[in-house]
């Protein structure tokens, strides 16, 4: 363990400290874990799939829409794409949820 001297008021601190004891100035930031990184990016990339995900239902109900025989054919693939994005939706918030919390836990801790 070296001692090294805060930028902040000159204090010599160790060279492990994430913060001055004397001025509180932050030396070092704290590193995720291994396992942290691979929760962040898992969590960034299920939101990536689920933007995905609703631009393809739509895109793809669009097409059913346009080429639809008759006024009730076009309701219900009206409908029918509601009901998806709303039930994407929900997918999308309890994943955020869960997959949240395990970005939170395993957060830079100094």
């Amino acid at each position: 363990m070296a001692l090294v001297s805060c930028p902040e008021c000159s204090k010599e601190i160790s060279d492990s400290a994430f913060k001055c004891p004397s001025c509180g100035h932050q030396v070092r930031k704290p590193k995720r874990s291994f396992f942290g990184k691979i929760v962040k990016w898992v969590f960034i990339l299920f939101n990536i799939f689920m933007i995905y995900c609703i631009f393809a239902g739509v895109g793809g109900s669009s097409d059913v829409i346009n080429n639809a025989a008759s006024d009730a054919e076009r309701a219900g693939a009206a409908i029918g794409t509601g009901l998806g994005v709303m039930m994407l939706g929900t997918i999308w918030v309890i994943g955020d949820i869960i997959i949240g919390m395990f970005v939170f836990l395993t957060r830079p801790k100094a």
